[in-house]
């Protein structure tokens, strides 16, 4: 019963404040309400290590063998044939990889992807 009363009068207190007495509001926002014509720069996400196992048997292969490719060839068709499928599944899931997770094809824009149609189609400058 307590926590209701205080919450209808920080409700009050709060639509006071936001009244539009004398034709502007009492909180002043500390920055324009309007978009802003880029997006943050931010590096994409690392994945994960792969092909580690097939390119350590063939590091230690080589190691063994004083580094003669001729004698290691099993283990580099492995570690190759592992990349060649690890590069194939980064094109798939980069390419199924959803901006909202509900139109498949589609797949998440850069920032400066994001920026570059933000600065061709602009916001509009002036507050609603």
């Amino acid at each position: 019963m307590a926590m209701q009363g205080g919450g209808i009068a920080f409700q009050e207190k709060v639509s006071r404040l936001l009244s539009r007495q004398h034709k502007k509001p009492v909180l002043k926002p500390n920055r324009p309400l309007v978009l802003k014509d880029h997006v943050a720069d931010r590096k994409p996400e690392r994945g994960e290590a792969s092909c580690v196992t097939e390119m350590s048997a063939m590091l230690a292969c080589w190691k063994q063998k004083s580094f003669v490719e001729a004698l290691c060839a099993t283990e580099m068709q492995a570690f190759h044939v592992c990349v060649e499928k690890a590069q194939a599944h980064k094109k798939r899931s980069d390419w199924e990889q959803n901006v909202d997770g509900s139109h498949r094809g589609r797949r998440r824009l850069s920032s400066q992807q994001a920026t570059a149609l933000l600065k061709r189609y602009p916001n509009i400058r002036t507050e609603i």
